[in-house]
């Protein structure tokens, strides 16, 4: 394994670490500049710091977890990134301009969508992650340093984070909730909790546990289907926690949190669009004071599913809006890319030789 990366060690950490070898307080605050401020790279370009320190610090750690392999850009200026990790496995991320309708931000704003796992164990049938399975999951300095590297990349600050990339985010709970601390860290990122959105498949016992988190992070279920039968035939995870056990764990949320919950609904043809769905769903979503963010299925290739007509998904949407509910239809971005929800799928064939991975949505 290699040394542990900066992007992932606690400040309070990082300044035990110095104590112990004789090194003055300040040194931290420094270290920390030059990683969360500056976004730094390389020891050398720490240049208020001696060459000895830098050279003690690189026996000990790395500055960053990721290598930066490729950047494609879509036509609506959605950014795809792909990084390497130590083991040659690699992640995506996903820079995506601000969507008033759906975030409620200004439009210079910028949502970074991020990935927690390599793979994916839960196997959504929407998603081109289950096509693959999963590999393992990412440390705290992986997930914090796809944010550090998409802000130095793109040369802009990232406003909001939505945890709906590759992997279950609620499976790498640990790991997830360490990198949390250091991106809303007040010498870190510094980027308030009410920023960052979690999302799930329906995992019950994390869900309850992250309703004890004392932060207000916000919580996107992906829902699918408005009945068992319908969503066990998306989501195979409904099969051990069914939609009373996900909705009591929902109410147990709300209990603790002022943040307004999202239900995300992928519409997919002769599946889960019949309208009497849609009257069910706007049921589920006033009872639960949550919203409907509706996404039209795109197209994932080995997978046989549609979209429905726009006028459907439009009828759709309609129906929740009539009973009262907020609800956004989302046209994808980046789906020139594939880098649209569910699409994200490494299929690099590049001069470096990357081996097909599969990630999950963004």
């Amino acid at each position: 394994m290699p040394p542990p990366a900066l992007t992932g060690l606690p400040p309070a950490a990082l300044a035990q670490w110095l104590e112990s070898r004789g090194h003055p307080a300040f040194r931290a605050g420094q270290i920390l500049d030059w990683i969360w401020r500056k976004k730094a790279t390389a020891w050398e370009q720490m240049t208020n710091l001696s060459a000895a320190m830098r050279d003690e610090l690189a026996a000990a750690f790395r500055v960053g977890a990721l290598v930066h392999s490729q950047t494609q850009g879509a036509q609506d200026t959605t950014r795809k990134f792909l990084f390497r990790l130590h083991d040659g496995r690699y992640v995506e991320s996903v820079l995506i301009p601000a969507s008033p309708a759906l975030y409620g931000e200004p439009s210079d704003r910028h949502t970074l969508c991020v990935s927690s796992q390599v793979g994916c164990a839960y196997g959504c049938r929407f998603c081109a992650s289950g096509l693959a399975g999963f590999t393992r999951n990412l440390d705290p300095a992986e997930i914090t340093d796809q944010i550090l590297s998409a802000e130095r990349l793109a040369a802009v600050r990232v406003d909001n984070l939505v945890f709906m990339g590759m992997g279950e985010p609620l499976a790498n709970l640990d790991n997830l909730l360490a990198s949390i601390d250091l991106i809303t860290g007040p010498q870190t990122l510094q980027l308030g909790a009410r920023h960052l959105t979690i999302s799930t498949s329906g995992l019950v016992p994390q869900i309850r546990r992250l309703a004890e988190h004392p932060q207000q992070i916000r919580l996107a279920i992906s829902l699918h289907g408005a009945t068992d039968e319908v969503r066990e035939q998306i989501m195979p995870v409904n099969r051990k926690w069914p939609l009373k056990d996900l909705f009591d764990a929902l109410d147990y949320w709300n209990s603790r949190k002022n943040q307004k919950l999202t239900l995300e609904y992928i519409l997919i043809a002769g599946i889960n669009d019949a309208l009497e769905q849609a009257a069910l769903l706007a049921r589920h979503a006033r009872r639960l004071h949550a919203k409907v963010n509706l996404i039209p299925y795109n197209t994932v290739a080995g997978l046989e599913w549609k979209r429905p007509p726009e006028k459907h998904c439009t009828a759709f949407q309609r129906i929740l809006q009539q009973a009262g509910v907020t609800a956004t239809l989302r046209f994808e971005k980046g789906h020139d890319i594939d880098a649209a929800c569910g699409q994200l799928r490494l299929k690099q064939e590049s001069a470096e030789g990357l081996v097909a991975q599969d990630d999950e949505d963004a």
